[in-house]
Parts: structure tokens; sequence; C-alpha cells
């Protein structure tokens, strides 16, 4: 069995010797019980537990290996099949009698709370992913980084901090990571050491083992919110004004093909959710990513992602690929998780033959950036084009870009809305529309600034209106405060 432990058995009822025992028997495994001790309470239990481990280190170690060797025989012994079809209730019954029994077969000094702990941990062994389970069931964690079995990281509004998230050693690690990578059909080993994934709830899953990974498994999951967040979230949370909400949902109502671009963690993905929201629940969307991760909100999408080499290298479907199949699916619009290979060229090429109002998300640092670095793309298609026509198709392609960033106190902002006018000689021409001006950073490491319009009115004012869409022009007075 993959990632199987090499912990030793449990030591054998004989070599306790008490005085009295008796023999129970529960879903088909065997276990010598003996009368159990008075279960102790304790004001708190959650910080006694916390006291006893600070007094003394070994206790978790020795209850982690407790774990470990009780799930190990639980794996072998029992119908896991079976006591999954079970109702949650009924399944934690049944778990909660096995794990009773052998803590008084251990003689493990367990109060209440700590038993019933310890049987939410057994149920995340046999059913979840373990010692994640805690970390992805946090609402308030963004971000899950595991650099080996003993070092976790999570991120919480936006700054790192160390976890206890706490694994037996290198092998459990990597049985939970294969149980993550299986689930969706990829698989992850010495020969594949790289793996992209998701997990059931659509949050992306990267994987490095070793030999890649030198000190053990590498994981970095990104969670996403089970609510989406929508643009009114976005504005209580000051990532952009109202002003510039309305202007954005307005653009994707009127089909204005849209580009976000942004650093890595600066929320494009969220801002794409967002966004899609105000696109007409009648039009057919089709999803191209890697890793599907996208949550948009319509009634009539249709995903696809991309599929890894198998282990002859064969079989290996791109996005390119995939971007050429969605033309012939009949679709309004084309949504790209993200853009960063020769499929930016048949990318355009889609927002250039009548699918307008498709979006993509990409890595840059500010919107003119964004232009330079779809040139390149475009440029590993290996096509014979010149400069002027990558930019002439850019240029004609797309309207609009909204640039994103995590600052340096964790939060995101929308920094920059830029509309694309047109091409004048060989340059791009671009036009800002709102901004947002950093002014300061307070002894906290908030920073402080504010944002603004610039004063210029988009011209694709003129296809809103045709759309029956008006946008006040006091919006875009950099005099009125946002």
């Amino acid at each position: 069995m993959a990632g199987r432990f090499s912990a030793r058995r449990a030591p054998a009822p004989e070599a306790i010797a008490p005085e009295e025992e008796s023999s129970a028997t529960l879903e088909g495994i065997s276990w010598t019980v003996f009368p159990e001790e008075p279960v102790r309470e304790v004001p708190n239990a959650a910080s006694a537990a916390a006291s006893a481990e600070r007094a003394n280190p070994l206790l978790s170690d020795k209850l982690l290996d407790a774990k470990v060797r009780l799930h190990r025989r639980l794996i072998e012994e029992i119908n896991l099949s079976a006591l999954e079809k079970l109702p949650e209730h009924e399944m934690r019954q049944h778990v909660q009698q096995l794990v009773s029994q052998y803590v008084a077969v251990e003689r493990l000094a367990l109060n209440k709370n700590e038993l019933d702990a310890f049987v939410s941990e057994i149920l995340d062994e046999m059913t979840g992913l373990g010692p994640l389970e805690p970390l992805l069931k946090d609402p308030s964690i963004s971000d899950i980084l595991i650099n080996g079995h003993e070092n976790t990281y999570v991120e919480r509004g936006g700054l790192l901090e160390p976890v206890a998230c706490r694994f037996k050693d290198e092998a459990h690690l990597l049985r939970i990571v294969n149980k993550i990578v299986s689930a969706v059909g990829r698989r992850v080993d010495e020969s594949h050491p790289l793996c992209d994934a998701r997990l059931l709830d659509g949050s992306r899953v990267n994987v490095a083992v070793r030999p890649i990974g030198v000190d053990g498994p590498l994981v970095s999951i990104r969670k996403f919110s089970k609510k989406p967040f929508n643009l009114t979230k976005l504005v209580e949370i000051e990532a952009l004004r109202p002003q510039m909400a309305e202007l954005l949902a307005a653009a994707v109502k009127a089909r204005v093909t849209t580009i976000i671009s942004g650093g890595t963690g600066s929320g494009k993905t969220t801002m794409l959710n967002a966004l899609s929201a105000f696109i007409s629940e009648k039009e057919r969307l089709i999803t191209i990513e890697d890793a599907a991760e996208l949550q948009l909100q319509q009634p009539h999408v249709a995903r696809m992602e991309t599929r890894p080499p198998n282990i002859e290298g064969n079989g290996e479907i791109r996005q390119r690929e995939l971007v050429k199949n969605a033309l012939r699916m009949r679709p309004e619009r084309i949504i790209l998780g993200e853009c960063r290979g020769e499929e930016a060229f048949d990318m355009l090429q889609a927002m250039n033959t009548g699918h307008e109002g498709s979006m993509a998300t990409i890595h840059a640092n500010n919107p003119r950036e964004a232009i330079s670095r779809l040139e390149q793309l475009i440029g590993m298609a290996g096509l014979p084009m010149t400069v002027g026509s990558i930019r002439g198709q850019i240029s004609a392609a797309i309207r609009m870009i909204v640039q994103l960033q995590r600052l340096s106190d964790g939060k995101r902002r929308v920094t920059s809305i830029a509309e694309i006018t047109g091409l004048e000689g060989d340059i791009v021409q671009m036009q800002e529309i709102y901004k947002f001006v950093r002014t300061s950073t307070s002894e906290d490491g908030s920073v402080q600034g504010h944002f603004q319009a610039t004063g210029v009115r988009p011209r694709f004012l003129a296809d809103l209106l045709a759309k029956g869409i008006k946008i006040p022009g006091s919006y875009f007075d950099p005099s009125q405060p946002l």
C-alpha cells in the first residue's frame, strides 16, 4: 500500500496483565477490553492539554504515534468502504467505540474532550486528509504551505504564520499527498515529482516530492472560499471603491474584453469569479484551466482542464489545444484561468473572432508589463509574426486591463484600471482610468493610500450607452472623492 507506515503494532494485551479482562468484537476487529478508568474532568480541556504538552513534549508525540498505529490497524482490518456509506453520526459512534477500547488497551490518559478530539483525528485520517482537515475547515486561512513533514505555515490576512500541523513522518505526509492527487487521476512519485491537482472544493494544490523536494515533500494549497467573493464584498474590504466596481460590472455586461493582471496571490482568480456574476445567464461560457478552480456563477458553464503526460510521456493535453477545441464548441465567451504560454495567440484569435467579453488572467506588475508579457507569450507560439502585427492583435482584442496587487501589509487592492485605445505606430496606446495612490506606511505596517480617478473618461462609455448602461460622468472627476 502506497505510503504505508512502518509503525510498531500495539503491545499484546497479555503483556499488560490486567486484573480483569473481557473480549469484545466490533466490525470484525477483535480487541481485549479492560475496565475503563473514570474520565477525568478538567475546567478547560484545551488549555489543560496545551499545558501538559508544554510540560511534557513527549505527550503529543505519544498520542501521534498511537493515532498512526490505530489508523494502520483500522485500515487493515475494518471494512472501510462499508463504514464510509454510514451517516456521519453512525460512523462517529462506531469509531468512538473502537477508539475507546484502544485507548483502554494502550492505557492513554485522556479526558473526555481529549478523547473526542482523538476520535475526530482518527476520522480525518480514515476518510479525510488527516492533520490538514482542521486547516482546511478554518475559513480564516487562505494558503497552507507544507515544507516537509515537520514545518507547516498558513496565510491569515495576507501574512504567514507557523502552525502545529503534526505529521508522523514523511511517509505519513506522502500518504495524504497521494490521496489528494489520485482523486483527480494524477500521480506523484520519484519519476513524476511535480504535480498540480485540486481538492473537491476546488482548492488548488501543488506538490513537489523527492528528489525535487530536497528536505521532503513540499505542498502548497491555495484555498478558496466556500462562498465566492462578489464585488460588494470586495468593496467592503476596500479592495476597490464603489464607482470602480460599477464600471467593471458595466464593462462585463457590455462584453468589454478584459485581462486581469497581477502577481502571485494578488487575487486575480477572486476578481475573475466576482466579475463573472455580471455575465448574462443566457450566454454559454467555456472555462480552460490547468487545474479547474474557477467558481463561475452561471448555469451554462462548460469546464475543461489540461492533462499531464502519462508515465511514458505521452497523452499530454495543453491549454493551447483546449482553446482551439473550445472554438468548435459554440462558446459566447471563453474564460482562460491563467495565460502563461503559447495559448496566448489562440486566445487573442478567439477574442478577435466574435467572442467579445472573454476574460483571462496573466502575471504582471502593471498594465504596461501585462502587454509586454502577452507579446512574449505570443512569441512562444513560434509563428513568423512581426512586433507590429503582434501588437496590432493585442490592441484589437483587448479593451481593458484590471491590475491587482498584494501590498506589504497583506491587503489586496485594485491598483489600476486601464483602457487600451488602439495602436499608434508600433506602440499600444493605453489610458489609465482609476489608480491607487500609496501615501505612507503606518507604524504597525499598514499601507496608507487612496483611490483616485485620473480624469480620463473611457472610450467604451459609448458602447455602454448604446446598450442601455449609463455611468455618471462624476465617477471620472478627479476632484471628487471616491
